[in-house]
């Protein structure tokens, strides 16, 4: 046996070998990801679930999160409604709203309107924020500016960029992003008012 045919053979060994190890990861992360989708999913039900309970500051008797259903922004994007019912009628809407704006890139958001348009309240579900900075776009000095707000009504920007919303200090970027999101949810919220 030669030289070469000693570093063919192992050259395609080693492949094979390579070949075999791929494969098994592979079968072995889409096992995993099977067993663990339905927990997964579970949790971030649960979540988006208890940020509606938090925005939306009046009772209500219903699971909004089996009434969900999709509505679409002035820019056809599909969006998720839920709507917030009492004694059979809607009294609030919340929307799983969205920006890809944010420091770290997308966040998602839950945003709670009234029936006359205005923010009860909202709630970051996802995010990849610089923690300490961008991650105080979700506490409570930041967030209760926008209670009561229609974002029709006010000039609906940071103020630096000439607005009413203050934004959190050395986070402009996250503090638009919220904005942005929010802007996105009232979009499908006037959509969706102007068809009932």
């Amino acid at each position: 046996m030669t030289k070469n045919q000693l570093i063919k053979s192992s050259l395609s060994n080693m492949i094979l070998a390579l070949v075999i190890v791929c494969a098994l990861s592979a079968l072995v992360l889409g096992y995993v990801q099977q067993i663990t989708a339905a927990p997964i999913k579970a949790v971030k039900d649960n979540m988006e679930l208890k940020a509606i309970s938090e925005i939306i500051p009046e009772k209500f008797d219903n699971n909004p999160f089996a009434e969900r259903t999709y509505i679409t922004t002035s820019h056809k994007k599909k969006l998720m409604m839920y709507p917030i019912r009492r004694n059979g009628k809607i009294i609030a809407l919340a929307i799983k709203s969205y920006t890809n704006k944010g420091f770290g890139g997308k966040m998602e958001i839950m945003v709670g309107f009234t029936l006359d348009g205005n923010i009860s309240g909202y709630k970051l579900i996802d995010h990849k924020e610089t923690p300490g900075l961008g991650t105080k776009v979700s506490e409570k000095s930041f967030a209760d500016q926008f209670k009561g707000l229609n974002p029709s009504k006010v000039n609906f920007k940071v103020n630096k960029d000439g607005g009413d919303i203050d934004a959190v200090t050395a986070a402009t970027i996250s503090s638009r992003a919220v904005i942005d999101a929010i802007q996105r949810a009232y979009d499908a919220y006037s959509n969706f008012s102007a068809g009932i």
